[in-house]
């Protein structure tokens, strides 16, 4: 009897071991965390990297990556990491590497200088797109080039001061990438200089996709102005989106949706 009760001890002390096994949390693991010292920027920064289902170091497959402005954790990375796996799981767009870049002083990074002096008095850093510039060409996308499996396609997605970065990179540098996702640009920003340059425009063929919400006259004349310069370049495929609905604070997720279907569009059935 008492070997009986022992056996029946230990039997239980295994289920219920097994039961609480089963209960205990563990990690959801939507990405990687990297850390990459800037010689350019003088500082750490922290870059959240998303890798598609199926990616593995022993395969072969290559793919297209999205460099994500504002891509810190608890700001732009979770939603668009969704959304683009979910266009992934429908079909909608090939598997793709989506790459956050975390803020540091957004401010600064996402602005050319300034001649308001009220702007450089009351954001005493900003200017310093250009040095964020030369972390994004010569530092980012060659650790990335060379640490993942990547192909030609690079998208930029900026919103807001992010948009205006993402403007003045296709207007001085828009080889950097092939596709661009230009969200409310603050092209506000020294009293709209930017729109008042001529562009470098490239000559390989580019997507480059402008929205903007209902966010005044400012902001969507902008918006529209940067449409009509791009239109100018015959290699450029631009396309707009006005949703009246949405504003500075609300578009982004929708207008990215719309962006990721505008740049994929179905496959003709032969």
């Amino acid at each position: 009897m008492k070997q009986l009760y022992l056996l029946s001890f230990f039997l239980f002390s295994i289920a219920l071991h097994a039961q609480n096994s089963s209960l205990t949390p563990k990690p959801f693991v939507l990405g990687q965390t990297i850390e990459l010292e800037s010689s350019q920027l003088r500082e750490k920064r922290i870059i959240n990297i998303y890798l598609p289902e199926g990616y593995s170091n022993g395969d072969t497959t290559r793919y297209p990556v999205m460099y994500l402005l504002d891509g810190s954790a608890n700001e732009d990375f979770v939603h668009i990491c969704g959304l683009v796996q979910f266009f992934t799981m429908m079909q909608m767009m090939p598997p793709s590497i989506v790459v956050g870049i975390a803020n540091v002083d957004r401010r600064r990074d996402f602005t050319f200088p300034t001649t308001i002096a009220k702007d450089k008095k009351d954001f005493p850093t900003t200017g310093g797109s250009q040095k964020f510039l030369g972390f994004i060409e010569k530092e980012l996308q060659p650790f990335i080039s060379k640490n993942y499996r990547t192909n030609s396609s690079k998208t930029l997605i900026g919103q807001s001061l992010g948009g205006l970065l993402a403007t003045e990179i296709v207007f001085k540098k828009p080889d950097l990438f092939t596709q661009y996702i230009i969200v409310s640009p603050s092209l506000w920003w020294d009293k709209e200089s930017l729109l008042a340059i001529k562009p470098i425009f490239s000559a390989s063929p580019m997507d480059i996709y402008v929205a903007v919400g209902k966010e005044g006259p400012i902001m969507e004349g902008d918006a529209k102005n940067l449409v009509e310069v791009l239109q100018k370049n015959k290699n450029i495929k631009v396309s707009f989106g006005y949703f009246p609905d949405l504003n500075h604070a609300t578009i982004l997720h929708q207008a990215v949706y719309k962006a990721l279907e505008v740049l994929n569009p179905p496959k003709k059935s032969k």
